[in-house]
Protein backbone atom coordinates (compact mmCIF):
# COMPACT_ATOMS: atom_id res chain seq x y z
CA UNK A 1 0.00 0.00 0.00
CA UNK A 2 2.87 2.30 0.97
CA UNK A 3 3.97 2.49 -2.72
CA UNK A 4 0.29 2.99 -3.99
CA UNK A 5 1.13 7.03 -3.73
CA UNK A 6 4.32 6.63 -5.48
CA UNK A 7 2.82 5.22 -8.49
CA UNK A 8 -0.04 7.71 -8.58
CA UNK A 9 0.19 8.94 -12.81
CA UNK A 10 -1.18 12.32 -12.54
CA UNK A 11 -2.36 11.46 -15.82
CA UNK A 12 -5.06 9.10 -15.17
CA UNK A 13 -7.22 12.17 -12.77
CA UNK A 14 -9.81 14.16 -13.72
CA UNK A 15 -9.11 17.96 -13.65
CA UNK A 16 -10.91 18.19 -10.65
CA UNK A 17 -8.87 15.14 -9.09
CA UNK A 18 -5.42 16.80 -10.49
CA UNK A 19 -5.79 20.25 -8.99
CA UNK A 20 -6.74 18.88 -5.43
CA UNK A 21 -4.03 16.27 -5.57
CA UNK A 22 -1.79 19.41 -6.99
CA UNK A 23 -3.08 21.26 -3.97
CA UNK A 24 -1.75 18.10 -1.44
CA UNK A 25 1.55 18.19 -3.28
CA UNK A 26 2.27 21.78 -2.67
CA UNK A 27 1.35 20.96 1.06
CA UNK A 28 4.19 18.23 1.22
CA UNK A 29 6.41 20.99 -0.98
CA UNK A 30 6.70 18.52 -3.94
CA UNK A 31 7.86 20.57 -6.50
CA UNK A 32 8.59 17.36 -9.44
CA UNK A 33 4.69 16.64 -9.11
CA UNK A 34 3.84 20.07 -9.20
CA UNK A 35 5.72 20.74 -12.33
CA UNK A 36 4.13 17.81 -13.88
CA UNK A 37 0.83 18.59 -12.84
CA UNK A 38 1.21 21.90 -14.10
CA UNK A 39 2.33 20.84 -17.90
CA UNK A 40 -0.48 18.11 -17.77
CA UNK A 41 -3.13 21.15 -17.01
CA UNK A 42 -1.91 23.58 -19.56
CA UNK A 43 -2.03 20.47 -22.08
CA UNK A 44 -5.83 20.03 -21.28
CA UNK A 45 -6.35 23.64 -22.58
CA UNK A 46 -6.44 25.28 -19.06
CA UNK A 47 -5.16 29.06 -19.34
CA UNK A 48 -2.12 30.01 -17.48
CA UNK A 49 -4.05 32.29 -15.14
CA UNK A 50 -6.66 29.07 -14.31
CA UNK A 51 -3.42 27.41 -13.22
CA UNK A 52 -2.20 29.70 -11.39
CA UNK A 53 -5.00 30.59 -9.48
CA UNK A 54 -7.10 26.97 -9.15
CA UNK A 55 -4.42 25.33 -8.47
CA UNK A 56 -1.20 26.96 -6.80
CA UNK A 57 -2.49 30.16 -5.32
CA UNK A 58 -5.78 28.16 -3.80
CA UNK A 59 -2.89 25.57 -2.26
CA UNK A 60 -0.61 28.20 -1.08
CA UNK A 61 -4.03 29.63 0.32
CA UNK A 62 -4.27 26.38 2.45
CA UNK A 63 -0.69 26.24 3.56
CA UNK A 64 -0.99 29.83 4.42
CA UNK A 65 -4.11 29.04 6.48
CA UNK A 66 -2.30 26.22 8.32
CA UNK A 67 0.82 28.42 8.81
CA UNK A 68 -1.04 30.99 10.64
CA UNK A 69 -2.94 28.53 12.62
CA UNK A 70 0.57 27.30 14.02
CA UNK A 71 -0.66 23.33 12.20
CA UNK A 72 2.36 23.99 9.66
CA UNK A 73 5.83 25.69 10.12
CA UNK A 74 8.64 27.99 8.33
CA UNK A 75 10.34 24.93 7.53
CA UNK A 76 7.42 23.24 6.06
CA UNK A 77 5.92 26.67 4.06
CA UNK A 78 9.51 27.10 2.62
CA UNK A 79 9.35 23.17 0.73
CA UNK A 80 5.50 24.48 -0.72
CA UNK A 81 7.07 27.90 -1.80
CA UNK A 82 9.82 26.58 -3.48
CA UNK A 83 7.29 23.49 -5.14
CA UNK A 84 5.09 26.55 -6.08
CA UNK A 85 7.93 28.10 -7.66
CA UNK A 86 8.44 25.49 -10.05
CA UNK A 87 5.02 25.66 -11.14
CA UNK A 88 5.43 29.63 -11.48
CA UNK A 89 8.67 28.79 -13.53
CA UNK A 90 6.41 27.09 -16.54
CA UNK A 91 3.51 29.29 -16.29
CA UNK A 92 5.36 33.41 -15.70
CA UNK A 93 6.40 33.84 -19.69
CA UNK A 94 2.88 32.66 -20.31
CA UNK A 95 1.25 34.59 -18.26
CA UNK A 96 3.40 37.63 -19.51
CA UNK A 97 1.77 36.69 -22.88
CA UNK A 98 -1.47 36.32 -21.86
CA UNK A 99 -1.22 39.60 -20.12
CA UNK A 100 -3.18 37.59 -17.59
CA UNK A 101 -4.27 40.31 -14.40
CA UNK A 102 -2.50 40.16 -11.07
CA UNK A 103 -3.30 41.08 -7.46
CA UNK A 104 -0.71 43.58 -7.23
CA UNK A 105 3.22 44.80 -7.02
CA UNK A 106 5.13 44.54 -4.37
CA UNK A 107 8.40 45.62 -4.08
CA UNK A 108 10.09 44.13 -0.50
CA UNK A 109 13.58 44.51 1.16
CA UNK A 110 15.53 44.11 4.59
CA UNK A 111 16.48 47.72 5.89
CA UNK A 112 19.84 48.94 5.78
CA UNK A 113 22.15 47.22 8.14
CA UNK A 114 19.99 44.06 8.79
CA UNK A 115 21.13 40.97 6.91
CA UNK A 116 18.72 38.25 7.72
CA UNK A 117 16.24 37.40 5.37
CA UNK A 118 14.17 34.14 5.59
CA UNK A 119 11.30 35.96 6.57
CA UNK A 120 11.16 38.07 4.25
CA UNK A 121 11.46 35.04 1.61
CA UNK A 122 8.55 33.49 3.25
CA UNK A 123 6.96 36.88 2.59
CA UNK A 124 8.04 37.31 -1.07
CA UNK A 125 7.25 33.66 -2.15
CA UNK A 126 3.47 33.59 -0.13
CA UNK A 127 2.74 36.60 -2.04
CA UNK A 128 3.42 35.65 -5.45
CA UNK A 129 2.08 32.48 -4.30
CA UNK A 130 -1.28 34.75 -3.75
CA UNK A 131 -0.71 36.19 -7.17
CA UNK A 132 1.12 39.17 -6.74
CA UNK A 133 4.16 40.44 -8.77
CA UNK A 134 6.93 40.59 -6.24
CA UNK A 135 10.45 42.67 -6.63
CA UNK A 136 12.82 41.15 -3.89
CA UNK A 137 15.59 43.70 -2.74
CA UNK A 138 17.29 41.42 -0.98
CA UNK A 139 19.17 42.47 2.36
CA UNK A 140 20.95 45.40 3.56
CA UNK A 141 18.68 48.11 1.34
CA UNK A 142 19.59 51.82 1.98
CA UNK A 143 16.90 54.19 0.98
CA UNK A 144 18.25 55.19 -2.27
CA UNK A 145 17.43 51.56 -3.25
CA UNK A 146 13.39 51.31 -2.03
CA UNK A 147 13.55 54.69 -4.39
CA UNK A 148 15.39 53.37 -7.21
CA UNK A 149 13.11 50.26 -6.97
CA UNK A 150 9.74 52.23 -6.34
CA UNK A 151 10.45 54.47 -9.83
CA UNK A 152 11.48 51.76 -11.65
CA UNK A 153 8.71 49.20 -10.96
CA UNK A 154 5.87 51.14 -9.56
CA UNK A 155 4.30 48.90 -7.36
CA UNK A 156 1.45 49.09 -5.42
CA UNK A 157 3.17 47.97 -1.78
CA UNK A 158 6.34 48.76 -0.36
CA UNK A 159 7.48 46.02 2.31
CA UNK A 160 10.31 46.43 4.35
CA UNK A 161 11.78 43.82 7.01
CA UNK A 162 13.87 44.25 10.24
CA UNK A 163 15.16 41.63 12.93
CA UNK A 164 17.22 43.75 14.69
CA UNK A 165 15.97 46.07 17.13
CA UNK A 166 18.86 48.46 16.09
CA UNK A 167 17.74 48.47 12.50
CA UNK A 168 13.98 48.86 13.39
CA UNK A 169 14.09 53.03 13.22
CA UNK A 170 15.38 52.59 9.53
CA UNK A 171 12.18 52.16 8.50
CA UNK A 172 11.15 55.41 9.75
CA UNK A 173 13.99 57.19 7.41
CA UNK A 174 12.33 55.68 4.72
CA UNK A 175 8.69 56.54 5.10
CA UNK A 176 9.93 59.95 6.33
CA UNK A 177 11.64 60.14 3.08
CA UNK A 178 8.53 59.42 0.85
CA UNK A 179 6.62 61.93 2.81
CA UNK A 180 9.21 64.52 2.22
CA UNK A 181 9.48 63.26 -1.76
CA UNK A 182 5.06 63.53 -1.66
CA UNK A 183 4.77 59.93 -2.51
CA UNK A 184 3.94 58.49 0.81
CA UNK A 185 -0.18 58.12 -0.02
CA UNK A 186 0.80 56.37 -3.56
CA UNK A 187 1.86 53.09 -1.75
CA UNK A 188 0.97 51.15 1.00
CA UNK A 189 3.52 50.23 3.18
CA UNK A 190 3.85 47.05 5.38
CA UNK A 191 6.26 46.24 7.59
CA UNK A 192 7.24 43.00 9.27
CA UNK A 193 9.97 41.48 11.43
CA UNK A 194 10.04 39.74 14.79
CA UNK A 195 10.76 42.68 17.08
CA UNK A 196 7.90 44.84 15.53
CA UNK A 197 4.83 45.74 17.43
CA UNK A 198 1.32 47.00 16.00
CA UNK A 199 2.56 50.31 17.60
CA UNK A 200 5.92 50.54 16.25
CA UNK A 201 4.07 50.28 12.70
CA UNK A 202 2.30 53.01 13.54
CA UNK A 203 4.90 55.05 15.18
CA UNK A 204 6.84 55.33 12.05
CA UNK A 205 3.77 55.41 9.76
CA UNK A 206 3.54 52.41 8.18
CA UNK A 207 0.02 51.37 6.97
CA UNK A 208 0.13 48.16 8.55
CA UNK A 209 2.38 45.92 10.58
CA UNK A 210 2.51 41.94 9.82
CA UNK A 211 3.15 38.90 11.95
CA UNK A 212 4.16 36.75 9.57
CA UNK A 213 3.81 35.69 5.73
CA UNK A 214 0.16 34.62 6.22
CA UNK A 215 -0.66 37.70 7.23
CA UNK A 216 1.45 39.86 4.93
CA UNK A 217 -0.66 38.09 2.04
CA UNK A 218 -4.15 38.74 3.62
CA UNK A 219 -3.34 42.31 4.51
CA UNK A 220 -1.84 42.63 1.12
CA UNK A 221 -5.43 41.43 -0.44
CA UNK A 222 -7.55 43.71 1.71
CA UNK A 223 -5.44 46.92 0.85
CA UNK A 224 -5.83 46.05 -2.69
CA UNK A 225 -9.37 45.07 -2.65
CA UNK A 226 -10.30 48.50 -0.83
CA UNK A 227 -7.86 50.48 -3.63
CA UNK A 228 -10.04 48.79 -6.44
CA UNK A 229 -13.38 49.54 -4.86
CA UNK A 230 -11.90 53.29 -4.46
CA UNK A 231 -10.80 53.17 -8.16
CA UNK A 232 -14.47 51.88 -9.21
CA UNK A 233 -16.01 54.47 -7.19
CA UNK A 234 -14.31 57.45 -8.50
CA UNK A 235 -14.80 55.99 -11.99
CA UNK A 236 -18.40 55.61 -11.46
Amino acid sequence: MADQDEELDLRTLSDEELTEQMWDDLYDGLADEIAEGTKILLERGWQPYEVLTKALVEGMRIVGNDFRDGILFVPEVLLAANAMKTGMTILRPLLAETGAPKMGKMVIGTVKGDIHDIGKNLVSMMMEGAGFEVIDLGINNPVEKYLAAIEEHQPDILGMSALLTTTMPYMKVVIDELKTRGMRDDYVVLVGGAPLNEEFAREVGADAYCRDAAVAVETAKSFMQRRHNQLRAAAG
